[in-house]
């Protein structure tokens, strides 16, 4: 289980003022103050916010218990359909952990409408910096997202300063990033490092493309994503990442590469800052190699606003099986809300409403990095999400994915891959 990084006495003073004048507690449908909601989740015991979030929410709701059902990471959104689908299904309040996942409970009817409790509760969505007008489904929306982790860049700043070269910047363009970290790398055989890393996900390379608000993953033609996949193979060609098949072949976590103290930039979500903090201070990763490390904005092509990024949002939705619908409204709103990212960024994960008491909060967590770059990497200024919903994403989702492997062990070139990711994106969107 990851260690905390915050005392309990911690969290309890940086939510306290955030958690006064909640309410009486949330009501079933009965009108009784006792209510039990069950909630679908995954991971419980390595996800420290989970039980954050249901003893804050216990504390502030008496006479609501929140009962958490683990269904696994792994087919988590397959295993929770499923679940909704069969006869006696009993949960009140589900997490949803993808889009395509989500796409599939909107299409099976198993999550409910949120707009009348929306309009009601006048839920300010513009807080949500454009993600859920992302995921609306005919014009209506099925869930609140409660975290939104966001795509920036990782570096160590000991190797930077062992070559004498200025640390990255929060502008950069991905050509001036090519050309930092071609400066960055050293091939010799025994001291290498790698300018920049690039995990197996699609997301790494294809999604550079699609931070210009033009463009995502529906458009049915792929050819504005050919630029980045010429840079980054040839980054692989010349030493400057390691090979895509050689990532595969060894089974190399992200993590594992830049807590190994030779990667001197990295592309990856918010998500690890917190895996970063924790384990350097536990002593799983060695501070030596990897405790001297920055993150700055994600880079950009030319023309683009500084602070556009890429984007995952999870959510929680109410089931249209719930006895107590109001109920688990009243739980979706909080999480989803300013007292729920006080207690998301209580443990160094990131709110889907990022105020400046939560980024205060973040960066003030022992083992984020102080300097002004680190912190102001947190400001978003456009988020596109790396999945906008369809109703056929997941069949798109798995052509790109598909392909995007064969560009990348080289089994088919560049112009192929994409020509075929064309052409059967097209057939789907045909059907």
């Amino acid at each position: 289980m990851k260690k905390k990084l915050l005392s309990a006495a911690l969290v309890a003073a940086m939510t306290a003022t955030m958690l006064t004048g909640c309410g009486d507690g949330a009501k079933g449908n009965s009108g009784s103050g006792d209510v039990t909601l069950k909630w679908a989740i995954w991971d419980e015991s390595t996800t420290q916010y989970w039980g954050d979030i249901k003893k804050a929410y216990e504390d502030s709701h008496p006479g609501v218990t929140i009962e958490m059902v683990d269904l696994g990471s792994s087919d988590y959104m397959t295993v929770l359909a499923t679940e909704l689908s069969g006869d006696g299904s009993d949960f009140d309040v589900v997490t949803i952990k993808d889009v395509p996942g989500y796409a599939t409970l909107v299409q099976k009817g198993s999550i409910l409408a949120l707009d009348d409790y929306i309009s009601k509760d006048k839920v300010d969505l513009s807080k949500y910096a454009g993600a859920t007008d992302q995921v609306l489904v005919d014009g209506k929306l099925y869930e609140l997202p409660f975290r939104n982790d966001f795509w920036v860049l990782y570096y160590n700043k000991d190797l930077f300063d062992a070559k004498s070269v200025a640390y990255p910047t929060n502008d950069m363009t991905w050509d001036e990033y090519d050309e930092l970290a071609r400066k960055m790398t050293d091939t010799t055989f025994g001291s290498q490092v790698y300018g920049g890393h690039y995990h197996t996900w699609r997301s790494c390379v294809g999604l550079m493309s699609v931070l210009d608000g033009k463009h995502t993953i529906l458009d049915g033609n792929y050819d504005f994503m050919k630029p980045y996949y010429e840079m980054v193979l040839a980054q692989e060609a010349d030493g400057v990442v390691r090979k895509y098949s050689d990532l595969k072949t060894e089974g190399l976590h992200y993590s594992a590469a830049f807590s190994g103290g030779d990667v001197a930039m990295m592309n990856q979500g918010s998500w690890f800052i917190a895996t970063l903090m924790t384990n350097i201070k536990s002593g799983e990763y060695d501070s030596s190699l990897c405790g001297n490390w920055g993150i700055v904005k994600y880079p950009h092509a030319e023309g683009v606003e500084p602070g556009s990024t890429l984007g995952t949002i999870t959510g929680l939705s109410v089931t249209t099986v719930s006895d107590t619908p109001d109920a688990a409204w009243e739980f979706v709103k909080w999480v989803s809300g300013e007292e729920g990212a006080a207690v998301m960024a209580s443990s160094g994960n990131f709110p889907a409403i990022m105020t400046d008491e939560v980024k205060k909060a973040i960066t003030s967590l022992e083992g984020f990095p102080q300097d002004d770059a680190s912190k102001a990497a947190l400001d978003v200024s456009n988020l596109y999400l790396e999945v906008p919903y369809a109703p056929n994403v997941s069949e798109i989702n798995s052509v790109l994915d598909s392909y995007h492997g064969s560009i990348m062990t080289g089994e088919m070139s560049v112009d192929d891959g994409i020509k075929a990711m064309n052409e059967e994106v097209q057939k789907i969107q045909n059907q």
